[in-house]
């Protein structure tokens, strides 16, 4: 079906989104309510709370399997009061909030089925398939069940029809019209979370895409027999692997095209499902995709998902601890990265406020620690999940009845202050990027050594390849996934004692992710993709200094051997045969770029300075996440004095060419510059 492209309502700003016809972009500082779940009386209550808290946007799920009432037919209120989405959506216009609509098909929403009809889960047509063609049972409570196939055909047209059904309802509350102004494409698209390398989907339409990867991949049938040692294959017959099975470097290749299957096959997913929603009626408004957490070690690729939905954003559900705050720090300055170069804004699309009861307690410290940590690292934006309480969740800062609870109060605070100083206008400078190479994280993920347990699930806990992948290093001479972990580490180490700003930077989208970046220290163990080589040589040319180690790969992404040597003209090789070696390049560097720094005692302490577009400093973030009270003492050069924009509003002057910052357990303070 071909359509007329719809007319742009709402863009995509570096600083948020823009609206039709207004200069000024509006921030996402959102927050959910499930209209479904809450009593149609206390609707309008609730979100006048939410506006008093100083929330701009609602954010929506439509679920499927409860609007459905038979196959093809739904309850949008004729039935229901609850179901009325319209008229819920009309109460959000009519307070001059916008929305942004999450209709699926997976919402997860901590609903059985996450969201699906069960008919469409216990459809054999409809389901993942692992290698011996049984369904892929998602373990999770309250019920097991399996999960659906993202290439099966079957599925993909029962979601068809309920996409179409929502657009027969919603279409006409887009902006200007309505409070419409950004929808979500799927949700959380790991596979279900049954992201192990050799889980699923083995469904016959998955293999025929497969195939169809394959034949655009290798030209011939003997380039892929070359390519993956077998004399009698061809295109329209190849078969994935079904386990781990390389002995030597040679037999990656078959492994690493199924990883990277993978994520074509995710990719080409939410292609189908946008184009639905565009079919649907609901054009010409941004689109987003989240990613949850441990994305880093799951199937998803953000510079090919960026290619069919317009904004990839982060979900945290994360605790105030000092292993947690590096895993924020890592996941949101690759986010930011990316964002930066791309030009949109870095979303926390779910932020933590309360937790489902089958995850850990998290309390409000730990909520206001994850967001204000992540906005520390670059977030830009944020949706609260969830503002407003309801069953199957604990601890929102609105509770069921739509009354403000003290936790509404600290986050009206956090607000008040960030648009006091235009917080979402501003930006992070870090001109050191460290670079893992998306053929690094694919490796990674078929040589992932603990089968029933995904590699997500390592990432989540902070665990990297060393704790995660097989010890083997198939005839390299060192193992490519520990020997770049401790490449890069070394490297963090250095940037850390000498306090100089950085960002981690996914290789997938190398160019964005490194666009504003000085010095770039990519890990080249195993193979690369050679055009990945003349992206950095790109980056040499416009000036950024390149640094990459501890090897000159001879193979490509897929470790096959390269014909010809790779072109590293330009390009700086360092080994780091001694890791205390990184100190003294760190040292180097920061003399001959003129790296900025931002030292800070004790370690335990973290800091982050924020610039208006001028380059003047306006905003600094001091972060204790350990358990005890700490002084933290930094310095800011060009600063004067720094004012708390939470809490007594104090002054802290500089004496003695630094700043005492009285820090509590589990807290960031916020500061103006002066």
């Amino acid at each position: 079906m071909t359509t007329t492209p719809a007319i742009k309502t709402v863009e995509l700003h570096a600083h948020g989104l823009l609206l039709a016809g207004e200069k000024e972009p509006i921030p996402l500082y959102a927050g959910a309510m499930h209209y479904w779940r809450n009593d149609p009386k206390v609707w309008a209550k609730a979100l006048d709370a939410m506006k008093a808290m100083g929330l701009r946007i609602v954010d929506i799920y439509v679920p499927w399997a409860v609007h459905e009432t038979a196959p093809g037919e739904f309850d949008f209120g004729s039935r229901s009061k609850q179901l009325d989405v319209v008229a819920f959506l009309t109460l959000v216009h009519e307070r001059g909030m916008k929305a942004i609509v999450r209709p699926g098909p997976h919402i997860n929403a901590e609903l059985t089925y996450f969201g699906l009809p069960e008919r469409i889960v216990w459809d054999p047509a409809c389901q993942a398939r692992t290698p011996k063609g049984n369904p892929v049972v998602l373990p999770i409570v309250p019920r097991a069940f399996p999960v659906p196939s993202y290439a099966s055909d079957v599925f993909f047209k029962e979601t068809e029809v309920w996409i179409r059904a929502v657009g027969n309802e919603l279409s006409k509350l887009r902006h200007p019209h309505g409070p419409i102004v950004m929808l979500q494409v799927d949700n959380e698209g790991a596979l279900y979370f049954r992201d192990g390398p050799y889980d699923q989907d083995y469904h016959p339409d998955a293999i025929r895409l497969f195939r169809e990867m394959m034949q655009a991949k290798y030209a011939t049938d003997a380039a892929l027999r070359t390519a993956w040692r077998e004399p009698s294959l061809t295109r329209e017959s190849v078969y994935p692997p079904t386990h781990f099975d390389a002995k030597g470097a040679d037999d990656l290749t078959r492994h690493l095209d199924w990883i990277e299957f993978h994520e074509h096959l995710l990719t080409s997913a939410m292609r189908r499902f946008r184009a639905m929603l565009d079919d649907a009626g609901l054009g010409g408004l941004p689109t987003m995709h989240n990613f949850p957490l441990g994305e880093a070690a799951t199937a998803l690729n953000a510079a090919k998902m960026a290619d069919v939905v317009d904004l990839i954003g982060l979900d945290y559900y994360h605790s105030a601890t000092p292993g947690h705050h590096e895993t924020i720090q890592k996941r949101t300055t690759e986010l930011a990265s990316r964002c930066e170069g791309r030009g949109v804004p870095a979303f926390g699309a779910e932020v933590g406020a309360g937790f489902p009861p089958i995850f850990a307690p998290l309390d409000p410290d730990d909520s206001l620690y994850t967001v204000m940590s992540a906005m520390a690292y670059g977030l830009r934006g944020f949706n609260l999940y969830m503002a407003v309480d309801r069953d199957r969740w604990v601890g929102a800062p609105i509770d069921v009845h739509g009354v403000p609870t003290p936790f509404a109060d600290r986050y009206n605070e956090l607000l008040e202050a960030l648009e006091s100083v235009r917080f979402h206008t501003l930006t992070r400078r870090a001109p050191v990027r460290l670079v893992i190479p998306r053929a690094l994280r694919r490796l990674a993920r078929a040589t992932h050594a603990f089968g029933p347990v995904p590699p997500s699930a390592f990432n989540i806990l902070g665990k990297g390849f060393r704790e995660s992948c097989l010890e083997d290093d198939f005839g390299l001479g060192e193992v490519p996934t520990m020997a770049a972990e401790d490449y890069l580490s070394a490297f963090e180490r250095a940037l850390v004692a000498r306090g100089v700003p950085f960002a981690f930077a996914g290789g997938e989208a190398f160019l964005d992710s490194t666009s504003l970046s000085r010095w770039i220290i990519c890990a080249t163990s195993g193979g690369v993709k050679a055009d990945f080589f003349e992206q950095m040589q790109s980056a040499r040319k416009r000036g950024a200094l390149v640094t990459i180690g501890p090897k000159v790969p001879t193979r490509d992404g897929a470790m096959r051997p390269f014909t010809h040597p790779i072109e590293t003209t330009e390009i700086e090789f360092e080994p780091l045969g001694d890791t205390t070696r990184a100190d003294v390049l760190v040292a180097k560097r920061i003399e001959e770029l003129g790296l900025p720094t931002y030292t800070i005692e004790p370690d335990r302490a973290h800091i982050t300075v924020h610039h208006d577009a001028k380059g003047t400093p306006r905003v600094a973030f001091v972060m204790n996440p350990s358990a005890e009270s700490l002084v933290a003492r930094t310095a800011i050069p060009g600063v004067s004095a720094l004012v708390d924009l939470l809490g007594k509003r104090d002054r802290i002057a500089k004496a003695s060419g630094r700043f005492d910052v009285p820090v509590p357990p589990r807290t960031v303070r916020i500061f103006g510059i002066e």
